[in-house]
């Protein structure tokens, strides 16, 4: 597969590139399946180290390592939980309140399915505020995940109600697979560089969360216009 992926930042240590949706971050169990890592390596000449996860669905920053000793202290600034990350996500509903934290357990089921389980979870925390309503029907929002399990946005945004606008495993699958992508997109990683300065990483929303986010907005908008005017219409005497 030939795909030249943008590099959003690169020194001795690291390296982050702009991941498209639909490309796996790491290697699959099928070895014929491309994935970032396996790219850039081959276009590169060097080993990665994989530093964090990002959904093979979504898209945006996305971190790697150039070194085992890099690796490792982005490792432990992880454990500490002293990275930021910020993700943009557009959810199914009204969710409100306009801004919360979500904290449930969650657990991998079968399958690789991840969900909340009070019991047997391991503890979750999501911080969110909502950034634009789309009528009743969507909220666009910021997600800023605490801890870093496993699909942990798209399992809490689902477990409160409001799943992610085109996510399959968490949602009503027949009415998600009218979305052409899952809309969540990893905007921003913020941490202290092993330099000592801190940085942070910006990956541009991309065209096509963009063009799904204006349709919807084009669609709500005819909808309320078609409305208002069956509602204003005199009626007949």
């Amino acid at each position: 597969m030939d795909m030249e992926l943008p590099i959003l930042y690169e020194d001795n240590d690291l390296l982050a590139v702009h991941k498209p949706e639909g490309l796996a971050a790491i290697p699959e169990r099928d070895p014929s399946r491309p994935s970032a890592r396996r790219l850039l390596e081959a276009a590169r000449g060097e080993r990665l180290w994989v530093v964090h996860r990002l959904d093979k669905e979504a898209s945006g920053v996305l971190l790697f390592a150039r070194n085992a000793e890099a690796h490792r202290y982005m490792n432990t600034l992880f454990e500490q939980r002293q990275v930021r990350k910020v993700y943009r996500a557009l959810v199914h509903g009204r969710l409100e309140p306009g801004q919360g934290q979500i904290r449930a357990p969650i657990r991998m089921y079968g399958s690789g399915r991840m969900g909340v389980d009070p019991e047997r979870g391991k503890p979750s925390e999501t911080r969110y505020r909502v950034l634009e309503y789309l009528d009743e029907a969507y909220s666009l929002i910021e997600a800023l995940p605490l801890t870093g399990r496993r699909h942990q946005i798209r399992v809490h945004c689902y477990h409160i109600g409001h799943p992610i606008v085109g996510d399959p495993r968490y949602g009503d699958r027949s009415v998600q697979q009218r979305y052409p992508r899952l809309m969540l997109h990893a905007l921003s990683i913020r941490f202290r560089h092993p330099n000592g300065q801190e940085l942070e990483i910006v990956a541009p929303v991309p065209e096509s969360f963009q063009q799904v986010l204006d349709a919807l907005r084009t669609e709500l908008a005819a909808s309320t216009t078609d409305h208002s005017a069956t509602t204003s219409s005199p009626s007949s005497t």
